[in-house]
């Protein structure tokens, strides 16, 4: 969900592999840990259940994709324009493994946009500007679909509830696909926000700090995608994105008069 910037052949192919096994191992384990959790006990629900996730989840990545593309070509970069990334088409930007990884196992990925900095004017500031675009996509989508959310909501002239709704009640499931693209939004920008490599939040923190030719950043470079996948096995990144997702909800709901029911 973050970029790569463009670097040598081989190192690209031997990262590349060495992620490659790393992701099916972890993703194997995952599914696994989702199987005894009995998500998958009820077929039917959990259809249900993906089918209202999809939209969120294609919205969510090939915008959070367009934004990294759109700065990079803004800021000189012709590298996304010309491999087909300046574009909100989510082919463009989908990862098939990655998004079948996300359906079956509760995590996954986009095609990461590449970029080469070196037609950066500035390349610690835009490198910055387009880590950023991503995350402030997320938030832009974020907004605009709780503003639809509370004028679908104002139309029907009833506040909505996470739990009702009935096999039949049409208008409640368009109203939850619309809460889950501002849900999955959220979640895309703050997951994408977390410090640690290849994630949008490292590549934030390096230049801030400008810390790209320090150990530290060739350490975390290295190891990042390990000390993620760790995180996420372990559970702690889930610790710090259900109450930061909840929070945010909650305070867009606040400040445009979202009437919600528990």
């Amino acid at each position: 969900m973050g970029f790569i910037p463009c670097r040598k052949k081989e190192e690209k192919t031997l990262r590349r592999s060495q992620g490659n096994i790393l992701l099916i191992v972890f993703l194997i384990l995952m599914l696994l840990q989702s199987i005894r959790a009995g998500e998958f006990s009820d077929p039917k629900a959990w259809f249900l259940s993906t089918v209202m996730l999809l939209p969120g989840i294609i919205i969510g990545i090939a915008f959070h994709e367009y934004g990294h593309a759109l700065v990079a070509s803004k800021l000189g970069d012709p590298t996304p324009r010309l491999q087909g990334r300046l574009t909100i088409n989510p082919i463009a930007h989908l990862e098939p493994f990655g998004f079948i990884a996300l359906i079956f196992c509760g995590f996954g990925w986009g095609k990461p946009v590449e970029i080469d900095p070196s037609y950066f004017r500035n390349r610690r500031r835009d490198e910055l500007l387009v880590s950023v675009a991503g995350v402030v996509m997320n938030l832009i989508l974020a907004i605009v679909f709780t503003i639809i959310f509370k004028l679908v909501l104002s139309t029907a002239g009833s506040a909505f509830s996470y739990s009702a709704g009935g096999a039949t009640d049409f208008r409640y499931y368009v109203e939850l696909m619309i809460y889950y693209v501002i849900e999955i939004n959220l979640v895309l920008m703050i997951f994408n926000l977390i410090p640690v490599p290849p994630l949008d939040g490292f590549n934030i923190v390096v230049e801030i700090f400008n810390l790209r030719n320090t150990d530290f950043y060739r350490i975390a470079y290295n190891y990042g995608q390990w000390i993620l996948l760790v995180l996420l096995f372990m559970g702690f990144v889930s610790r710090i994105l259900s109450p930061a997702v909840m929070w945010c909800m909650n305070t867009l709901f606040s400040i445009f008069g979202v009437p919600l029911m528990v």
